[in-house]
Parts: structure tokens; C-alpha cells; sequence
């Protein structure tokens, strides 16, 4: 699972994800860096002047680091002066409590903990098998050593819920783990889950454009081309499989509200090296 967010300054990102947030950098092609956030999970940023969105485009996207560590989490990152756009909030008997950061473009980042509720009782068990990610050793990052993440969810919002509902659990053949009426969520990889977002209760507002793009990181990139193609409420963007200056096989398309798809195949060449082996499994 994968996301791309587009910066007008991609240093200036890439230095906040990596040294504020301590996340590794597992493919660098300059325009474009991928960073792991847990074990299945991952962030793209892309130089807006060369990318498919613009940063004009609305941010309609929220990212959530799901984490045990709620508390040390706000902790580090109010004393590091980042920017927040709702304060953290815990109460006993609520299914999830946490806060929202803003990164340096404006972008949402939910620290989010899922509790023992009846709401969670499918994801509870998903969390709990999943490596936590902390820290990698070879990023200078003021992040603490302790602090883990465990999942992500990415958020988009919708005006259609229901529609769009039908439509990801048709196309990843999946049924939702968390129903929170307004919200729902499905499972993607491992520690990757998307979530649905009635767009007139969220973060964020439905918006036309968006400045995002949901990515999925295949080894069959052809098979998922035939799959998709043709299938109802998608629409391509790309009318074949291409080769994206030789490191990488895609094809995009549009959900039914205009959210950008992408599928990637990464090639075995010079610069992806790190990523194929995470993907492979292979530490």
C-alpha cells in the first residue's frame, strides 16, 4: 500500500519524513523518494513540477500512523513544534483516540490508536500481528528510539460512501474490517488498510481534484491491467502498461470519484535494489 503526496519542495519533505519522523528512504530517483512507514507501507514524494498532480490541487487525503504510543508520539512531535490541527484526546470506552499533525505542505498526518471495541474486533487481531516498525539505524532522525508505528491507514473521502464501498470491496475482493458507519475500512497488505470517508463528516470535504494518488505495489502488473480494465466504475488513464524510464511498470486510473489508481511492477535495475528486497521479504 502506497501513496503519493506532491510538495512544490521535495527536500524540504523528504528532511521532515526523515528526520522529524525517522522514516527510511527505500528508493531515491530524485524527483520521487519512497519512504516505509510500517511493514507493507509505504510514502511517495514526488516533485509537484514533474509529478501528475499539482499542490494547487486540495490535499483530500488524510495519512494515519497507527501506533500504541499515542501519548509519546504527541509528546515528540509538540516539542519538536510541528504543527497540529487537532489536539490529542483519549477517553476510556472510545474505539480509537489520537491527534492530527500537518506536514510541511499541509498535508494530514492521524496518530491514531484502535482500542478494544466492538468497532475494531476484526482489525484488533490484523494489528496485532504486524511487525512494528521503528526507527531505522540508518537515518538521523531525532525520533525516539521506542517510538513504533504499526499500520497505516490512508483516508480519502468521498460524496458516494456507499457506491464507493461496493466498488474496493469488489475490486480487492475484500470485505471491510471496520464499519464506523461514516467510515469504513479494508485491508490491502499487511499493514496497509485503505479507508472510505463520507466526505461530509471527515477531515476533509469531497473535493473534485485532489492532490494524491493511491498506489498498490504488485509483481504482476499485467494481470492486474487485464483485471481492471473495463471494470465497472474505473476508468483508465493509461491505455496500456507502460515503462516509466526503465525501473518501473504501470498503468493508472480513476476510482469512481476521480481518486488517480496506480499499479506498479518495480523493475530488478540499478536504485530499487532495497524495495525489491522488502517486497520479497528478504531483510
Amino acid at each position: 500500500m502506497n501513496a503519493f503526496y506532491y510538495y512544490d519542495d521535495v527536500e524540504a519533505a523528504w528532511t521532515f519524513y526523515t528526520e522529524t519522523l525517522g522514516l527510511p528512504t527505500v528508493v531515491d530517483y530524485g524527483f520521487a523518494k519512497i519512504l516505509r512507514v510500517a511493514e507493507s507501507s509505504y510514502l511517495t514524494l514526488v516533485d509537484a513540477a514533474e509529478g501528475m498532480h499539482s499542490t494547487d490541487e486540495p490535499r483530500t487525503a488524510t495519512l494515519a500512523f497507527v501506533t500504541e504510543q499515542v501519548e509519546a508520539w504527541w509528546d515528540y512531535l509538540t516539542s519538536r513544534e510541528v504543527p497540529m490541527r487537532s489536539d490529542f484526546r483519549a477517553a476510556e470506552g472510545r474505539p480509537h483516540d489520537g491527534f492530527v499533525a500537518v506536514d510541511p505542505e499541509g498535508y494530514l498526518l492521524e496518530f491514531e490508536r484502535f482500542n478494544p471495541h466492538a468497532e475494531n474486533e476484526q482489525l484488533l487481531p490484523r494489528l496485532a500481528g504486524a511487525e512494528v516498525q521503528y526507527p531505522a539505524r540508518a537515518v538521523e532522525t531525532s525520533r525516539p528510539p521506542e517510538l513504533g508505528v504499526q499500520a497505516t491507514v490512508l483516508w480519502l473521502y468521498y460524496r458516494d460512501l456507499e457506491g464507493v464501498e461496493r466498488f474496493y470491496s469488489d475490486m480487492l475482493d475484500r470485505e471491510r474490517i471496520v464499519d464506523q458507519g461514516w467510515a469504513k475500512v479494508f485491508p490491502v497488505s499487511s499493514s496497509g488498510y485503505l479507508g472510505l470517508v463520507d466526505g461530509e463528516r471527515g477531515l476533509h470535504s469531497a473535493t473534485d481534484e485532489k492532490s494524491v494518488t493511491v498506489s498498490f505495489f504488485t509483481d504482476d502488473v499485467e494481470g492486474w491491467f487485464s483485471y481492471m480494465r473495463g471494470r465497472e466504475g474505473f476508468q483508465l488513464r493509461t491505455r496500456e502498461v507502460t515503462d516509466e524510464s526503465g525501473r518501473v511498470s504501470v498503468f493508472i486510473g480513476y476510482d469512481p470519484e476521480g481518486y488517480f489508481l496506480e499499479w506498479d511492477t518495480f523493475l530488478d535495475v540499478e536504485g530499487n535494489e532495497e524495495l525489491l528486497a522488502l517486497l520479497n521479504g528478504v531483510r
